[in-house]
Formats: structure tokens, sequence, C-alpha cells
């Protein structure tokens, strides 16, 4: 494949840039998004210009494919490469709802005061989703249990009765670029912060909230 894709990132200065990318590099930046998803304990970024260029790029191999010849045997792995990327694309947006169905409360709240700017963490259709997933929950709520309650106890707050991410989970990262005085706080009362430096192609084993702002940014990896 030796076609080109245009994605639109996010420039803080200027807005939006453009990445030209080719189809193996979005591929790869398909897998980055589904591993971090896969291991970190929030509901990440939404990648959804990435979902919808990998969707298109699937849409035009399978073209591809319906013109070629029968019995040839790249057709066949190509199919299985196909098949590869579906399962991949499949899990990401399994997992991004599992996250949501999880944390739904939290996440609305955090893009209800995101700062102007700031990428979302959900995607157009998954806002809907989660918004319909609350409205669902509390209707639920009150139809089984909070209309034969009291009426001083007909009220549930869904922040204080849905578990947070456990941001001081452990997580194992891949280094992608060298980084300097990450500053990590102690696992006891009696221990001071200290300083570490992350070396390009370390692997680390290390609390999740430490190194968050690293995996947004595509400075390491979640393995």
């Amino acid at each position: 494949m030796t076609e080109v894709l245009d994605l639109h990132g996010q420039d803080s200065d200027e807005g939006s840039e453009e990445v030209v990318l080719t189809p193996a590099e979005l591929i790869e930046r398909l897998e980055q998004a589904w591993m971090n998803e896969k291991f970190a304990p929030e509901l990440l970024e939404s990648k959804s210009e990435i979902v919808e260029c990998v969707v298109e790029q699937l849409e035009h191999m399978e073209e591809n494919l319906r013109r070629a010849k029968k019995g040839d045997l790249k057709v066949s792995i190509h199919r299985m490469e196909m098949e590869r990327i579906r399962y991949v694309l499949s899990s990401y947006l399994r997992c991004r709802l599992m996250k949501i169905e999880k944390f739904f409360p939290h996440i609305l709240e955090k893009e209800k005061t995101r700062p102007a700017g700031e990428p979302s963490s959900l995607s157009p259709e998954e806002f809907v989703f989660a918004k319909e997933y609350m409205d669902h929950t509390e209707t639920h709520f009150k139809n089984v249990a909070l209309k034969h309650m009291p009426p001083n106890l007909q009220k549930v707050d869904l922040m204080r009765a849905v578990p947070k991410p456990d941001l001081d989970s452990y997580v194992f990262l891949r280094v992608k670029e060298r980084q300097e005085n990450i500053l990590v706080e102690p696992e006891a009362d009696e221990q001071r912060d200290y300083v570490i430096d992350l070396e390009e192609g370390s692997q680390h084993l290390i609390r999740y909230k430490t190194i968050a702002p690293l995996v947004a940014s595509g400075a390491v990896q979640l393995i």
C-alpha cells in the first residue's frame, strides 16, 4: 500500500495541523492508541480521526480485493491483515465503551469542566452514549428503588456512588522519547518525592498518574 492519508491533529499554538500518514503509519497509530487505552485506568483522549481513517482504509482495501484475481495468494494474506485490523479497531472501541459505562459520571463531569482548547476524551458519538447511559441509569434507580424510599432519600449522588478511575494503579510502559526530571511521589508518608530520568527504549513499572501526561503526549507507550 502506497497511499498517503491526511490526519488533522491538534496544535496548541495554531489550532490544528495536517499530518500525512501512510497506511502502515496509520495502523501503527491505531495499535498504539489501542494498547494505551487497554492498559490506562482512565478514559484517554478520543482518537476519532484515526478511527475514521482506518474505516476508510478498510473500505478501500475491500474494494481493491474485489478487483483482484480469484485464487491469488496475496488476496488471502490481505484478508487476514484486514481481519486483524478490524479486531484491533473493535477491541479499541469496546474498551472505551466499557470505561464509559464504568466511570460515566466522572467522565461527563470532566468533559463539562474541560478548558477550551483541551482535547476531549469523548467523541461526539461517545458523548451521546454517555449522556443516554447516565439518563437511563438515573431512571432505572428511580423506578426500581428510589420512588419507594422516603422523600429525603429519593436522590442519589452518582459522583459518589460510582467509583473513580484508579490513577494510583501501576502500569508497564516503554519509553519512546527520553524524559528528564520526572517527579515521582513516595509510596509512604515518611518518604520524600524523588526525580528520575526515563531513557529511550527502557521499560518501567510506575504509578499511572506520574506518567499520564507522557502517555497523552506520546512520549511513552503502555505495554
